[in-house]
């Protein structure tokens, strides 16, 4: 799996030409336009039912953020480091780049293929440009995707989650791990019961909001460790290609360790290749799919580039990943050694925040999948089902819990990323036509080469 997401990843990048390194402040600057739920490019333009969605730009990648930027950000990294050591940082950020192009494509391919479900709601993601790109010969992919999908969403959106919020709960505040599972469930569920509208709305509050705050406690910590942030970016760099030997709790690592922990967990946090948050772009409001996957590509760059390397380097400025900590008790201790009485309590808050976010985001995900198997008037069950599992989570195994995501988290990407290379020129077109002053809306034809056409 982890070849064919890098694999996959680089081919689309060398395709793009670089498009999504290249054109990086264009998507910052589409987001910021992309704050108006009615953009009025967008309203002018209007011409087809096919140009409306339910959400604002901005609120779909705040919504695809929220369940990206979660315990992967926190107690990921750490685990990637304690695992496979300082190297591994340096494999999540290739992870990164190469996503990138992965996260445009994807939301590029959303957005094109995206439909109208019985209730006037656009849906889209993997299965739908599976079923509506690649033709009904390829609709078993999209079945296997929409499955998986519908069961990964306990695991990295839920169980993940509420695990991880338990564990920092109760070694920072001393508070029981089924009280943090009940408060979490009550209200995830007052939100998740809502729909989509209701969970973009706080999300797009909330993400920002703990972003920055989280990114500025962090910056705090390297002004303190100063002194120690040239070795941290040494250690990053010598060990992605040399052995670590052990070192005192710290059990050493190979550098196939680095490199499968370090992407293992990048994809864990920025979710690139999964095929997740293109299900949340599918719902936004916008009339052409790369102005959204200028936007949508940003979750990559904002997840791992800026917040998972503030984490690593709070680490790693730190000398408690020697000890044999990991996990988010890493991330407290290493804050706290930094910030004595608080660094422990940011990283609790600050998990329980981004865990909540993580929560929301992927139960539309996984009612969107169970929708695509099961028809709409399933989706209330399923959420109902999705906000029950949320204490059990919290009182299970921790190692058992990460090993069910990584494994669910596989068997989601195998049949995005296959769909991604099939439909591939139908990215490449697009985005070339976009940059050379011809859009394809959506409902438009391609050119006769278009992958899956019957002709």
């Amino acid at each position: 799996m982890l070849i064919l997401l890098l694999g996959v990843g680089i081919y689309l990048q060398v395709g793009l030409k670089l498009l999504p390194v290249r054109k990086l402040g264009m998507g910052f600057s589409l987001l910021w336009q992309g704050r108006d739920p009615k953009p009025k490019q967008d309203v002018a333009k209007s011409a087809t039912k096919d140009d409306e969605g339910e959400i604002s730009p901005f609120n779909a990648l705040m919504t695809a953020l929220s369940a990206t930027i979660g315990t992967g950000n926190i107690a990921g990294v750490a685990t990637a480091i304690a695992l496979g050591g300082p190297g591994a940082v340096f494999w999540m950020w290739i992870t990164a780049l190469v996503g990138m192009a992965t996260k445009f494509s994807e939301a590029v391919l959303a957005v094109r293929y995206r439909e109208t479900d019985s209730t006037g709601f656009h849906v889209g993601g993997p299965m739908f440009y599976i079923k509506n790109g690649l033709g009904k010969k390829w609709m078993w992919l999209g079945v296997l995707f929409a499955f998986f999908g519908a069961v990964a969403a306990f695991g990295i959106g839920n169980t993940v989650q509420s695990n991880s919020v338990a564990d920092a709960m109760e070694s920072t505040f001393g508070v029981p791990h089924w009280l943090t599972g009940v408060v979490i469930m009550v209200l995830a569920g007052a939100v998740i019961l809502g729909g989509i509208k209701r969970i973009a709305k706080v999300a797009g509050k909330l993400v920002p909001l703990m972003g920055v705050a989280y990114i500025l406690a962090g910056l705090i910590v390297l002004v303190i460790n100063a002194d120690q942030i040239g070795e941290a970016f040494r250690l990053i760099f010598y060990y992605a290609f040399n052995p670590i030997a052990a070192a005192g709790g710290f059990a050493g690592a190979a550098v196939m360790a680095a490199i499968r922990f370090g992407v293992a967990r990048g994809i864990f946090s920025n979710e690139a290749g999964l095929g997740s948050a293109p299900i949340a772009h599918a719902a936004a409001r916008t009339k052409n799919p790369v102005r959204q996957g200028l936007i949508a590509m940003l979750g990559t760059f904002i997840d791992t580039i800026m917040v998972c390397t503030i984490t690593a380097l709070v680490i790693l400025t730190s000398d408690i990943w020697v000890q044999g900590e990991q996990g988010a008790s890493l991330t407290a201790l290493s804050f706290d050694a930094a910030l004595p009485g608080f660094g422990n309590q940011i990283v609790a808050v600050a998990l329980a925040i981004f865990a909540f976010t993580t929560i929301l985001g992927w139960s539309f995900y996984g009612e969107k999948c169970f929708q695509f198997l099961f028809g709409t008037r399933s989706i209330m069950l399923y959420r109902v089902i999705f906000v029950l599992a949320i204490p059990l989570g919290a009182i299970a195994q921790l190692g058992f819990i990460w090993l069910m995501a990584d494994t669910f988290n596989a068997m989601m990407a195998i049949p995005n990323l296959i769909a991604l290379a099939l439909l591939s020129p139908v990215v490449f077109k697009l985005a070339r036509d976009y940059f050379n002053g011809k859009d394809v809306l959506p409902g438009e034809e391609l050119d006769h080469d278009q992958p899956g056409n019957d002709k």
